[in-house]
């Protein structure tokens, strides 16, 4: 069996995805070990993983990017304090290596000190490694619209001219605010710098998409690295409130960013627009519980947090920002979303959402109590949608396939063959 090592980041929504495949390894017998941000360590443990907690000074440095600050600037910020990480990152898995001696190395796409360690290692012989991506695959591809803009996939010799004038602009937007850092980092560790930040997403010897359909577009032409072992789903266990399944009216599940984006005008509106109707409307607020002004009254019910396993089971909606995870978990369920997308990848979820028939979409600059209760009145009546679009991620997606797509690296790398 395989010793195997996983440099995950300080975020709950990059680690839960993975539990559920780290587990399986484990029933498997492989021995699996953890590193992640110390507020993370007692939920790993909990989940039944072996956790350790990564270098202190990584957790100190902040990456979270305001909502409103969306665009070059925002890209610049966020990716600023991930690089920022990157030299505690590279030491702390290098230190790990050596400690744990794995066969096989996961590092998180967002880990790049991480990654920059575990290829180094991987040149000078050391054990084979995957980069993790809880997101969409931003490759191009044919049929595939510009990463990142929420565009629908073109229809017509107009929209593959679009594709082909916008994927330049975008690979040249991430590149800028990506490339130099990184290569910095890479010169550090004696390795070849990069010129495209595909480069990056395509350099260890595979990458895991924990995403597939319904979500991810079709790709008759993919990298022979890449994996997509579809949706994983973890929420650390919890009791479900009495009062969430008293007899009632269905629940609206209005919910923000877990980590602070700047996005609690989503609930806000929210709570106006539905206040009132014939729903109960629960909003967990996360990140933003401190900031927004709101409260529980009427058919509104606010809270910092709330398990929304249980809360989906009840639910004949759900009104998010289009993060990663909340989507991804209220279309397994079968609830129709509304998507508010903000920043980051969540105009590109959200597109995604639509075409999969899974919900609608409605952009934050148009975001209004009226549009935003006719948003939600149109997503419940796509329920049918809806439930199409859960069956077939539930089909294409689970611990299995990711455990399988690991253990492919199991097998040591032939002596003849050189690592890139």
């Amino acid at each position: 069996m395989a010793r195997v090592l996983i440099h995950a980041t300080t975020a709950p929504g990059h680690l839960f995805p993975l539990i559920p495949g780290l587990l399986e390894l484990g029933r498997r017998g492989h021995d699996v070990q953890v590193r992640v941000g110390a507020e993370l360590v007692g939920v790993a443990q909990d989940a039944g993983l072996d956790a350790v907690a990564v270098d202190p000074r990584i957790d100190a440095i902040p990456v979270a990017t305001p909502a409103e600050e969306a665009g070059p600037n925002g890209l610049r910020r966020a990716l600023g304090g991930l690089m920022a990480r990157g030299p505690a990152e590279r030491a702390d898995l290098t230190a790990a290596l050596e400690a744990f001696a794995p066969d096989v190395v996961l590092v998180d796409i967002n880990a790049y000190g991480a990654a920059v360690a575990a290829e180094a290692a991987a040149r000078a012989g050391g054990p084979r490694w995957a980069t993790t991506l809880p997101s969409l695959l931003p490759l191009p591809g044919p049929g595939i619209p510009p990463y990142g803009l929420g565009l629908p996939p073109a229809r017509g010799p107009l929209g593959r001219l679009r594709d082909r004038a916008l994927w330049p602009v975008v690979v040249r937007q991430f590149g800028k605010a990506m490339l130099p850092p990184l290569n910095r980092m890479r010169h550090d560790a004696g390795l070849p710098s990069l010129a495209s930040p595909f480069d990056h997403v395509l350099r260890a010897d595979r990458l895991l998409v924990l995403t597939g359909d319904p979500l991810e577009y079709p790709r008759p032409e993919l990298p022979a690295s890449v994996r997509f072992v579809g949706a994983q789903q973890w929420d650390p266990p919890a009791e479900t409130p009495e009062w969430l399944t008293a007899p009632g009216a269905p629940w609206v599940l209005v919910t923000t960013s877990t980590d602070y984006q700047g996005d609690e005008r989503l609930a806000e509106v929210a709570v106006e627009a539905l206040r009132g109707e014939l729903v109960g409307v629960l909003v967990t607020l996360g990140g933003a519980y401190d900031t927004a002004r709101l409260a529980s009254g009427g058919n509104v019910r606010v809270e910092r947090f709330v398990p929304h396993g249980p809360v989906l089971a009840h639910a004949a909606a759900v009104v998010c920002h289009g993060g990663m995870g909340i989507t991804q978990k209220a279309i397994a369920a079968g609830v129709p979303v509304v998507a508010v997308p903000f920043g980051r990848d969540q105009p590109e979820v959200a597109r995604r959402v639509a075409e999969a028939g899974a919900g609608v979409v409605l952009p934050a600059k148009r975001l209004t109590p009226d549009r935003l209760r006719a948003a939600v009145h149109a997503a419940i009546a796509a329920a049918p949608t809806a439930r199409a679009a859960a069956e077939r991620m539930r089909a294409n997606g689970g611990p299995d396939r990711f455990a399988d797509a690991v253990e492919e690296l199991t097998a040591r790398r032939p002596a003849h063959v050189q690592a890139r």
